[in-house]
């Protein structure tokens, strides 16, 4: 009995201590700030060089087909900061009407802080969705995006979740949401070309359109506020005033925090042809305006549209339709499609004519070349020799999301070891005293 006594006072502290260790939080950060990464489009052979840039990560796609241009660690986590909410007004777009009365919570309005982009909104006052998602874009208001996370999921949470899920089907790679404004969080984070993914779906839908590319907004007062309430893009590219207007923008959201640095999500279209770019960590909002407005010329100035048979792909300049190969796969559904080939490089997809019993070829729609290069977006890093980096981010993600899934019944284990543990502790301690 007594050898047991012994055993249990030299072995209580170091299970005690291993349990407070397991129950401890061990994620470790999210994104490494200090890696440094190169052009890797610059190293497929006989394309355009892209410019040299100072954000951290860079991609440029184009909206059409998903092609990806240019990219500097596009695939590599960043924080996004405020164009988080460019997801938010995606989700709110095709979730609720424009005319829908929002009224702002406790909970919404506790995000309001000197330090933080905000309209100063009270609790009880109202304003329909199409004020908040003008707020949203041209304010940046972080109050505004937690409401419209309540308003639109039911919850904050929920709509948290509504951001993931949607993410996940747009083909995203590395992003992950714990907020609808992109207030700093060591787990919210995503990639430059998956930001470009979020972009160009919204780009598809007319009212996120017309809402990302305004300029100037005004809110009529409201029940709690009897000034209006007047609203102007703090993007440079889009503000004919700035020094960093660019002709032809359509749109974009500026993003900034201490961790994310300055972040920019821009979208541009000439003769015919609308190109996406996001720039990650740049050191100031100069900065990521010039990286954007080189990619942008880069991207119109290296690379044009031709004609192919079932559609259109954009190719190096000067590069034409002999030059490309061309081999007949199927999309994700199944169906027939022709994709076109610069070298090893998929550059775009046309749709396979389908001929008739009499022999007629009939007319179909465009396969789309953006299904095909979705399946194949690795296909930059992966003809650089960096597929491994692909998998080694798919598996990580796997195994957070397994690890998220699993941490409740470890925690109802871990209860349970507190349990035996505190008896096991109550009764030593019984016996010590008889």
């Amino acid at each position: 009995m007594k050898k047991r006594k012994i055993f249990l006072q030299k072995a209580l502290p170091g299970l005690l201590a291993l349990l407070l260790t397991m129950t401890c939080p061990v994620w470790a950060a999210a994104v490494d700030n200090t890696a440094v990464y190169t052009i890797t489009t610059n190293e497929i052979q006989g394309w355009p060089q892209g410019p040299e840039i100072s954000s951290d990560t860079a991609v440029l796609m184009d909206a059409d087909s998903g092609l990806v241009l240019y990219s500097k660690g596009g695939d590599e986590r960043r924080y996004p900061a405020s164009i988080t909410k460019v997801m938010t007004l995606l989700l709110a777009v095709e979730n609720a009407s424009l005319e829908d009365s929002v009224t702002f919570s406790a909970s919404a309005v506790s995000d309001i802080t000197a330090d933080s982009s905000n309209i100063g909104m009270q609790v009880g006052e109202v304003m329909s969705m199409e004020d908040c998602l003008y707020a949203l874009v041209l304010k940046s208001a972080n109050e505004v995006a937690t409401q419209i996370a309540e308003y639109v999921g039911g919850t904050e949470e929920a709509f948290i979740q509504m951001m993931n899920d949607r993410a996940a089907e747009l083909g995203c790679t590395d992003t992950h949401f714990v907020n609808a404004n992109g207030m700093p969080d060591d787990n919210h984070y995503t990639t430059a070309h998956d930001m470009a993914r979020i972009m160009q779906a919204g780009l598809a839908n007319e009212t996120f359109r017309e809402i990302i590319g305004s300029t100037d907004y005004t809110i009529q007062p409201t029940n709690l506020n009897s000034e209006a309430r007047l609203l102007h893009t703090d993007h440079p590219l889009m503000a004919v005033e700035s020094g960093y207007y660019y002709e032809g923008c359509i749109g974009g959201k500026t993003g900034n925090t201490t961790a994310a640095g300055r972040t920019l999500i821009t979208a541009a279209e000439k003769n015919g042809v609308t190109l996406i770019a996001v720039t990650l960590r740049a050191s100031d909002l100069a900065v990521a305006c010039t990286d954007t407005t080189a990619l942008l010329n880069y991207g119109y100035e290296s690379f044009e549209e031709i004609q192919v048979e079932g559609g259109s792909v954009l190719v190096p300049a000067g590069v034409s339709v002999e030059e490309l190969s061309t081999l007949e796969e199927t999309d994700g559904d199944g169906a027939a499609v022709l994709n076109y080939y610069y070298g090893d490089f998929l550059v775009g997809t046309g749709s396979v004519p389908v001929v008739s019993t009499s022999g007629e070829a009939v007319e179909t729609e465009d396969a789309g070349s953006e299904d095909a290069l979705e399946a194949v977006s690795g296909e930059v890093t992966s003809e650089t020799g960096s597929s491994g980096e692909t998998n080694a981010a798919e598996e990580e993600e796997e195994s957070e999301g397994t690890l998220r899934s699993l941490r409740p019944v470890l925690l109802v284990l871990l209860a349970v070891m507190a349990v035996v543990l505190a008896v096991l502790a109550a009764l030593l301690i019984k016996r010590k005293r008889k």
